[in-house]
């Protein structure tokens, strides 16, 4: 079944969202694409099988709400009142969500989701018997696996405001939801309970996170839904999961798409660089039919991975300087089938045994962690800059990603570059670049409406040959990193 017309939003990593913006619209031809941080919302008539190919969003959710914020107010009572009265509609209301969810969802969920064969409700918990189910799993957390949300300060939305504010998303396609039986040939469930267990998935932050936990809410709108539906609580393996996300930019819910992140590459083996980034950091390298492509310091592979799946006609090749490391990228080009199209040799970054511009893209995660030694990087930066300089081809693209550390230092690397250069491009204030999107069935290196996107670049200078031609701020959890993009404009020595 189409989603005929469905509205969805897919949470992403802070600084992915103008990855995940475009790849909307050119994978799945998406309309009414909204992009916050952390999340991009869009409209889109794809069906379920080629939204699970969106490869930088993390989570992917059918929208049922999108309010504007809820006014704060320093009774707790009326603040819960008001979420419950966001949320809670009639059970036949969500019986029909349930319906089209199944439909989207296929095979995803449990066999007997929404069993048409056994219509007789369970019977219903007391709420004093879900108080006493809350608190024997009090200590366990229900964590979300998506990129946690960030604050949003002002000026760091990246794009437009609330396409229409106090509207239900859901009501806007509501000829999908009115009759469901009319397009599945089931007759009409009204006014019935169904045997179906759930959990409450919520995130708050902003000011009304000042006044009620993500814990007090997900519990007041849980003990709501058991007595409006009958539905059994599960935090552990529920039937459905309802998403709820409270800030200063908008009142959000939603329910998840696919049991599973869209992050989790079932073709990866042993995960080395998250899979979202990795993708994000091939899609700037403009990879077309015919390319050669190289990952100088591959690791496990996750780059040359999402590369390979996404880029199939490309030829890509591997080096590492560690055993280890190329044994696990081995296996995991093993285990996604992808032997013919990647070649692994070992080989240091600093003397890579390849001819002088043979490749027409090179792209990188340069180590760091607390298993790397950051000082020893920033000292070898400029001899591995030089050796990716050697094997591209001029008009070829060079991909990195920096550490926080890395991208301080690379000023004083440019700089060096910059006094040897007579042709190098001065410093200056940010640039704002013309943003480079990716075309799925071909070259990735097409305009997407003209649009202009400023990047995150406190002094942009040049690496001999090398011009930027981007720096994009990219969270990686924990730490914050750079993904910088080069352009070689000339013959490595003949500036």
């Amino acid at each position: 079944m189409a989603a005929r017309g469905g509205r969805y939003f897919c949470t992403a990593g802070r600084g992915l969202e103008p990855f995940l913006a475009r790849e909307v619209r050119a994978r799945l031809g998406a309309t009414e694409v909204d992009c916050v941080s952390g999340k991009v919302f869009f409209s889109t008539e794809a069906e379920p099988g080629e939204l699970r190919k969106l490869k930088s969003g993390e989570r992917l959710f059918l929208l049922l709400k999108k309010h504007t914020p809820l006014a704060v107010s320093r009774n707790k009572g009326k603040m819960l009142h008001e979420i419950k009265s966001l949320v809670i509609e009639e059970p036949k209301y969500w019986l029909d969500v349930i319906s089209i969810w199944r439909n989207l969802h296929g095979c995803e969920g449990k066999k007997d989701d929404v069993s048409q064969e056994n219509r007789l409700p369970l019977k219903r918990k007391s709420e004093e018997e879900m108080n006493i189910t809350i608190k024997r799993q009090k200590t366990e957390q229900v964590r979300e696996t998506v990129s946690g949300e960030w604050q949003v300060e002002a000026g760091e939305r990246c794009v437009v405001p609330e396409r229409k504010s106090d509207q239900d998303c859901w009501t806007e396609s509501k000829t999908s939801l009115e009759d469901p039986s009319k397009s599945s040939g089931e007759e009409p469930i009204a006014n019935e309970k169904l045997s179906f267990s759930f959990r409450v998935s919520c995130r708050c932050s902003g000011a009304i996170a000042k006044i009620l936990t993500s814990q007090e809410i997900g519990r007041a709108v849980g003990v709501a839904f058991m007595k409006q539906c009958g539905w059994r609580a599960d935090l552990r393996d529920p039937d459905l999961e309802i998403f709820i996300h409270l800030n200063d930019i908008h009142s959000v819910v939603g329910i998840p798409l696919f049991r599973l992140p869209l992050a989790n590459r079932e073709y990866i083996k042993t995960a080395g660089l998250r899979s979202t980034i990795a993708w994000a950091m091939a899609s700037l390298a403009e990879i077309s039919a015919g390319a050669f492509v190289l990952d100088p310091m591959c690791g496990l592979g996750t780059i040359l991975l999402e590369a390979a799946k996404e880029w199939p006609e490309a030829c890509y090749w591997g080096a590492d300087i560690s055993d280890s490391q190329l044994e696990g990228a081995d296996v995991n080009i093993s285990t996604a089938g992808l032997m013919d199209k990647i070649e692994l040799l070992k080989a240091s970054v600093k003397a890579l045994p390849l001819p002088s511009e043979s490749f027409d893209a090179v792209i990188s995660d340069i180590p760091f962690g607390k298993k790397f030694k950051i000082t020893k990087d920033i000292q070898l930066l400029p001899d591995i800059l030089q050796e990716m300089e050697r094997v591209l081809r001029v008009g070829g693209t060079v991909v990195l990603l920096l550490s926080q550390d890395l991208h301080k230092r690379m000023d004083g690397v440019t700089k060096c570059a910059e006094n040897d250069s007579p042709n190098a491009i001065s410093g200056g204030a940010s640039e704002t670049l013309t943003a480079k999107a990716l075309n799925i069935d071909g070259n990735s290196s097409s305009l997407v409406n003209g649009v202009e996107e400023s990047f995150l670049s406190s002094r942009q200078t040049r690496f001999g040959s090398l011009v930027p031609d981007g720096i994009y701020g990219v969270s990686l959890g924990k730490t914050d990193a750079f993904i910088y993009k080069y352009r070689k404009i000339s013959t490595a020595g003949n500036q």
